[in-house]
């Protein structure tokens, strides 16, 4: 798993609709709690901020590494979700993915 840092890019992968704030929304890491919990901020088009959100590493992935300002490739954030998956749910993946490769 990639280890979220300060600075990183995330992408959401829950809703959060009491902030508006919805799955695939992306915003930025700008506190790192002991506990394993991020302050992460969200912005608009125009770089103003929309919500300051405490969430836990379950409900995000990270897309954005600061440290070499590189986007993390199709397959990291894949592996990211899938890791996140139970068993069962893995085999969907492992089965769909093979659906594809089919066509």
């Amino acid at each position: 798993m990639i280890e979220p840092e300060l600075f990183d890019g995330i992408k959401l992968l829950v809703n959060l609709p009491e902030h508006n704030l919805y799955s695939g929304m992306q915003g930025a890491i700008v506190e790192c709690y002991s506990d394993k919990a991020y302050e992460v901020e969200f912005t608009n088009p125009d770089g103003e901020s929309i919500a300051l959100c405490t969430l836990s590493p379950e409900q995000f992935i990270v897309v954005w590494k600061a440290k070499t300002k590189t986007w993390l490739s199709v397959a990291e954030q894949v592996a990211a979700i899938v890791n996140r998956l139970s068993e069962e749910r893995r085999q969907e993946v492992l089965d769909f993915a093979h659906f594809l490769c089919q066509r």
